[in-house]
């Protein structure tokens, strides 16, 4: 599995920024109550947006574009090689 960058510049940094906001915000809350788990989670979803800024790399984004392809086999797949034929005339495909 090969990855390449998926996520821009600026997007690139508004992720490290709300991450490390994030991470810092909950890191806080977890000096005053440390029993408290939930502030674990949030500073590794901090953590994890940070990671993925620096490495301009989102799996969930990846997911998301090559998942286009896949879809339930029931449901009819478009193809744009095909013309359509109305009143026994073939009409070529125009995208446009």
């Amino acid at each position: 599995m090969k990855i390449q960058t998926n996520i821009g510049i600026l997007n690139a940094l508004i992720r490290i920024t709300i991450g490390l906001t994030v991470l810092s915000w909950s890191t806080a809350k977890l000096v005053k109550r440390p029993y408290c788990q939930s502030y674990i989670w949030i500073a590794l979803c901090g953590a994890m947006k940070v990671a993925e800024g620096i490495v301009r790399y989102c799996p969930v984004t990846d997911l998301i574009q090559n998942g286009q392809g896949n879809q339930h086999p029931l449901q009819k797949k478009s193809d744009h090689t095909e013309s359509q034929q109305i009143l026994g005339k073939t009409i070529p495909y125009n995208p446009t």
